[in-house]
């Protein structure tokens, strides 16, 4: 049984902000609780910061009663699982992790300390049994982007006039083919050749975009993808690179996990 505090310890940090009253009346001087992160993003990152602030403002504060024990994986999906382990032996109370990689490296570390993801999807990556009762030691916060990919697409069609072919980046492990056939149904729908390429690897990125531009695509939508989004700098640089060439201007729209881009 988890202590009431160490719940609602993983409760604010699941974003049930119902909680946050709660936590500041059950304060307990004296204790500290450790907690992990294993996350894509370095912990100054905004969203990462906001996270922490939201904490002190509850009563947990970095160096009073909480300690932080970060790691980053970045583009080194490898070392996910060497970065996951290393909380275990630190005795975390909790362990925040971030995407697909870092939510799955965890639970093949822990099987009894509780793990907060926040990912895409928790329930379609198999990560959770189901939103209402996850099960097992994992709890967390699925963003729910890939179901915003064919709004993107509207929008981008919208935004470059007299567009009629455009790309998308696809994760193979995000993406299924009935979405990705609904995309290219909607794109045609509107008159629009819509193109798709499909990623397994980081290394797959750049002859993509290249592909996409030999198919003379004029607007590129990076579909909503862990893998993607920690390689975006590649994206950004290799699809900067590639209108450069052509002495074209792009204009990039990112998002936390997806992106999309034009052409003008």
């Amino acid at each position: 049984m988890l202590d009431i505090k160490r719940r609602e310890f993983i409760t604010l940090l699941g974003g049930a902000a119902a909680a946050w009253p709660l936590v500041a009346r059950a304060q307990q001087p004296g204790q500290t609780y450790r907690l992990g992160g294993l996350f894509p993003s370095p912990r100054e990152a905004p969203q990462n910061v906001a996270m922490f602030e939201e904490l002190a403002r509850s009563g947990f504060i970095e160096g009073q009663n909480l300690t932080i024990d970060w790691r980053t994986y970045g583009q080194r999906i490898e070392l996910v699982s060497q970065f996951a382990a290393e909380p275990v032996k630190a005795r975390v109370n909790v362990i925040a992790a971030g995407g697909d990689f870092g939510i799955r490296a965890a639970q093949e570390e822990m099987n009894t300390i509780p793990i907060v993801g926040f990912t895409d999807d928790m329930l379609g990556s198999r990560l959770v049994k189901s939103l209402s009762s996850p099960g097992g030691n994992t709890t967390g916060v699925s963003l729910l982007a890939s179901e915003l990919d064919g709004k993107r697409q509207e929008i981008l069609i919208e935004a470059v006039p007299g567009l009629r072919r455009m790309a998308a980046l696809a994760d193979v492990d995000t993406t299924s083919r009935r979405q990705l056939q609904g995309l290219q149904d909607a794109a045609r729908a509107r008159g629009v050749e819509l193109s798709l390429h499909r990623i397994a690897k980081g290394e797959e990125i750049a002859p993509a975009i290249d592909s996409a531009k030999v198919l003379n695509a004029a607007a590129l939508n990076v579909l909503a993808s862990p893998l993607l989004f920690a390689n975006r700098p590649v994206i950004i640089e290799r699809a900067a690179s590639s209108t450069s060439k052509l002495r074209k201007r792009w204009v990039m729209r990112c998002r936390p996990v997806s992106c999309c881009a034009r052409i003008r």
